[in-house]
Formats: C-alpha cells, sequence, structure tokens
C-alpha cells in the first residue's frame, strides 16, 4: 500500500506525567505533536524512559491524557479537556506487544479468533477470516495445536494473526521482535511489511533497536525524556542529525572535544596543531565535533620526506579487527578517537598517521546534567 496525504493518528499537545514516591512528579510525554499518514510505518525510537510506550499506550486507549489530545482515523478518541475517552476495543485498532501474549490453554484457532468471537461475529465469518490470517502469517494447518507446542517466532505469529484478524486500520507494535533471536527478527521485519502490503494498516512501531527502526520505518520519531527530538525519514536521521543525542543514538559516532581559538579548531588538549576544519558562526569557545567512524579519511604519513602527509597528524594507538572492518584508536588531543576502515586499509599500532574529517556535525559540550536525569528516567 503506498503512503497516503490523509492523516491516521494525529496527537495535538500530547502530555502525559506521572507521580512516585520515589521520584516525585515526571513528565513522561511532553507536548507531541505528531501527524502520521495513512499507510505509512512510523517508528517510534529512543532509550528506555523516553516516554514512547506511554505514547503507545494513549493512543491504544490504555493510558489516559494528563492534557492534549488523539484523533484516529478522522475520528476523536481521547480530548482531555472535554472528558473525551473512546476505550480501546472501540479504538479499531490491532495490537502485538513484546510478550506474545497467547492463551496457552487455547489452540491456533481459538487464539486467533478469540477477538472476533468478543464481537459475537458470525461462526462462518469467523472461520474464514481466522484462515485467512492463519494463511499470511504461515501457520495454516496448525490450527489444532497450542502454542506450547511451536517456537518463539511462530507464537509471535499467532499475535500477528489475531491483530489482522479484526481488519484494523491502525496497527501498534511495542516491541514486538526483542525475544526472537537475530536471524528470526530479521524474518520477522520483512514479514510484518508485507502483512501491511497485503492489508493495508498503518504501523506504529515502536523500538529501542535503531537497526530494527531503520529497516522497517518510513520515517522514525526519536525522542528523548519524554521530548521529541527530531522526526524524519530513516536516511535523513542517519545523515542529517539535529542534535548530539540524535547522532549518538543512530549508528556509530565519533565526538571529539575541541577548543575554538582565534578562528581555528584545536583538539581539547592539545593545542600544537590545529584540526583542518572551519568553525560554524557563533561557535563557542568549547564545542563537540561529531561524526562517524567509517567517515575519517586514515591515511600513511610519509617516511623521510620533507613534505608531510595531510591530515591532522597522530598514530596507531590500537588495532582491532572485527568481521566486516578494522577499527582503530588514535590519539587526537586528550582522548582515543575510534575510526572504522575496510580491511584493505592497514596500519600497525604505533604506526605514525594523519587523519581528516570533513563535514563534521557541531554540538555543544555534553550536558552531565540532562546525562543524569536520562539515567534517572531509565530506573523509573
Amino acid at each position: 500500500m503506498s503512503i497516503s496525504d490523509k492523516n491516521q493518528v494525529v496527537l495535538r499537545h500530547v502530555t502525559k506525567k506521572f507521580t512516585t514516591r520515589t521520584m516525585g512528579t515526571v513528565t513522561a510525554v511532553d507536548d507531541f505533536n505528531l501527524e502520521i499518514k495513512e499507510g505509512e510505518c512510523f517508528s517510534f525510537l529512543g532509550p528506555s524512559g523516553c516516554g514512547k510506550t506511554t505514547t503507545l499506550r494513549m493512543i491504544a486507549g490504555f493510558e489516559d491524557l494528563s492534557e492534549g489530545e488523539i484523533e484516529l482515523c478522522g475520528r476523536p478518541v481521547s480530548i482531555k479537556a472535554k472528558n473525551l475517552y473512546v476505550p480501546p476495543e472501540e479504538r479499531d485498532l490491532g495490537m502485538v506487544f513484546q510478550a506474545f501474549a497467547v492463551w496457552p490453554h487455547m489452540n491456533i484457532f481459538d487464539n486467533v479468533a478469540f477477538p472476533l468471537k468478543i464481537r459475537k461475529v458470525a461462526r462462518h465469518e469467523i472461520e474464514a477470516r481466522v484462515k485467512d490470517a492463519l494463511k499470511h502469517c504461515s501457520l495454516d494447518g496448525l490450527e489444532k495445536l497450542y502454542p506450547g507446542e511451536l517456537s518463539g517466532g511462530q507464537q509471535q505469529r499467532i499475535a500477528l494473526a489475531r491483530a489482522i484478524v479484526t481488519n484494523p486500520k491502525v496497527m501498534l507494535l511495542d516491541e514486538p521482535l526483542s525475544n526472537l533471536d537475530p536471524k528470526l527478527r530479521e524474518t520477522m521485519r520483512f514479514e510484518i511489511k508485507e502483512l501491511q502490503r497485503q492489508f493495508g494498516f498503518t504501523i506504529i512501531f515502536v523500538t529501542h533497536d535503531q537497526s530494527e527502526a531503520m529497516a522497517i520505518s518510513d520515517r522514525m520519531m526519536v525522542c528523548d525524556m519524554g521530548k521529541i527530538m527530531q522526526i524524519d525519514t530513516p536516511e535523513n536521521l542517519y545523515r542529517k542529525p539535529n542534535s548530539r543525542f540524535v547522532h549518538n543514538f543512530l549508528g556509530e559516532s565519533t565526538f571529539i572535544n575541541v577548543i575554538i581559538k582565534d578562528g581555528k579548531v584545536f583538539p581539547k588538549g592539545d593545542e600544537s596543531q590545529a584540526i583542518a576544519l572551519t568553525p560554524p558562526e557563533n561557535a563557542e569557545s568549547e564545542m563537540v565535533i561529531a561524526t562517524r567512524p567509517n567517515a575519517i579519511k586514515l591515511t600513511k604519513e610519509p617516511v623521510g620526506s620533507p613534505q608531510r602527509g595531510s591530515g591532522f597528524r597522530t598514530h596507531i594507538e590500537k588495532r582491532i579487527f572485527l568481521t566486516d572492518k578494522t577499527e582503530y584508536l588514535v590519539p587526537v588531543g586528550e582522548q582515543l578517537v575510534k575510526i572504522q576502515t575496510p580491511h584493505r586499509v592497514v596500519f600497525a599500532p604505533g604506526e605514525a598517521c594523519c587523519i581528516e574529517i570533513s563535514e563534521p556535525g557541531w554540538y555543544p559540550p555534553e550536558d552531565k546534567a540532562a546525562e543524569a536525569e536520562r539515567a534517572r528516567r531509565q530506573r523509573f
């Protein structure tokens, strides 16, 4: 199904506050404004305690709002100011959670048929719809077996079949693959996207796994400490992060603390040579430059030649051979910088080298107070 211009899920100024004995009042979701299109696969991504699951639960109707409103398929389902609340069973949603949530005392057919029986759908229609859902989830022929007789992947397919059997317009997936082994997780990603193509539902996918989100999503929302940090396509989020947090959370990052002095950029702890970069306008005296480890150019410095190698001169402190790349640690000022290269680029520990950095991100120094608050929320 192609993505339409029609908004399927809309959040307006959605806020959720919790009060606990140990942490006092915590704003778990802080003024979220969000529009998700019909047919879109949209992921909520962030660390534990960032507000992603709480937001999903408010969309599902399992949590009430502290402020704001939520609209599904053009219909208001939660408006705090008007005390409007539509219960979960009336929101036309399919839901799949981290725990498989299948009933062990029911066979596969009855597990998948359960939501239709609750809605008092006719028996012949139940049989047809369950058969179709099982077929699309690769469970046909297993109707009489019980969940305990199946693998973890098959049990998760039961949950998927039960979610799609009601023909939902929106599918909510909360860490649905985290209990599966890596190979099966990869397989299930493609199966979920294929189900979306066949049934045409919109997906909201909650995960802390960046590679999972980037593989499945049309767009993603990265959130941190209850705030939306950035919303964009996976590629734009990776290539154009708007903050140090987003840069660090998506993919591997190399950060270098630098000092800006007389228009030059020096690594913190060493002002004997500058890094060949032009600082941005209005740069602070201390900054952090950010790049990807595989985007740093590592070159050899000519030995016995009056011509120095290009870039910042340093040496190889450590070499680590990985399955698909080689990783080097090189001193730059007071810190060791991580660089990743193809295996064909070979340096020995202690060997002189030069590094070149192009088009890095520029961010303020690390906010230690924010780091402390982030750690506190992860205990919440």
